[in-house]
């Protein structure tokens, strides 16, 4: 494990508890992000087959029961095995594991769909690369990603407001831009996506995605069409 996704790991351990406490219920008093999350779960609903979702940078597991009410069977995995030990103590009756968004424990095509609620925010160009393929990988064709995702110019930061903790790691404040280039590269058709103003205890504006893995079919006509020379 490199030293920066160590470094990442070790502090939400230490934040665990801080999130258990602080963001439980917060998904209560957001309107935005519970449209967001429905509009994602009735496509993911409305496509054939299973509602089986990956919670990828699960945290708490705040968000497992709430995607269950609108349908969805969530299977959550986070980098932190104590965000794991508070999600599985906090919510018994859903499925979490410890992973990292680069390596999946998925098979190909597994899943109906993912979310990655602030949480590929973390990782630099590269490996946030390798985080969308592997996203790609697990999600079966037609299937659906939705990100939420803390809003600016794509440079690295670190979490100024985690050193009251005693913890500091990298971030990234993601441009639309950056965010829609990495789901069209990773083979997803950006089909929502939206943004609003910092809220009054927020440093930045928070921007929202949802895509669509592309299918076989199309998959194997925009490789044609990409290949074929005008004239």
């Amino acid at each position: 494990m490199d030293a920066s996704t160590l470094e990442l790991r070790d502090a939400h351990d230490v934040l665990a508890g801080v999130y258990r406490e602080k963001l439980a219920t917060i998904i209560d008093e957001m309107p935005i992000e519970q449209a967001v999350l429905g509009l994602f779960c009735g496509w993911v609903r409305d496509a054939p087959g299973d509602n089986v979702i990956g919670d990828i940078g699960c945290g708490t597991g705040r968000l497992a029961p709430y995607l269950a009410d609108l349908g969805m069977t969530p299977r959550g995995v986070d980098l932190s095995p104590e965000m794991v030990r508070v999600a599985r103590e906090d919510y018994p009756d859903h499925d979490f594991g410890q992973a990292d968004a680069r390596e999946l424990p998925f098979a190909d095509g597994e899943l109906a769909g993912a979310i990655g609620w602030y949480s590929l925010m973390y990782l630099d160009p590269e490996q946030r690369r390798r985080a969308f393929a592997e996203l790609a990988r697990v999600i079966r064709p037609g299937g659906y990603l939705a990100m939420a995702y803390k809003q600016g110019n794509d440079q690295h930061r670190r979490a100024s407001r985690a050193r009251a903790f005693g913890v500091d790691f990298d971030i990234y404040w993601l441009s639309a831009a950056e965010v829609e280039s990495r789901a069209a590269e990773a083979g997803f058709d950006v089909v929502f996506w939206a943004g609003r103003p910092a809220g009054t205890d927020e440093l930045q504006p928070q921007g929202y995605l949802i895509a669509q893995k592309a299918t076989a079919q199309k998959a194997t006509a925009q490789k044609h069409c990409g290949s074929t020379k005008p004239g």
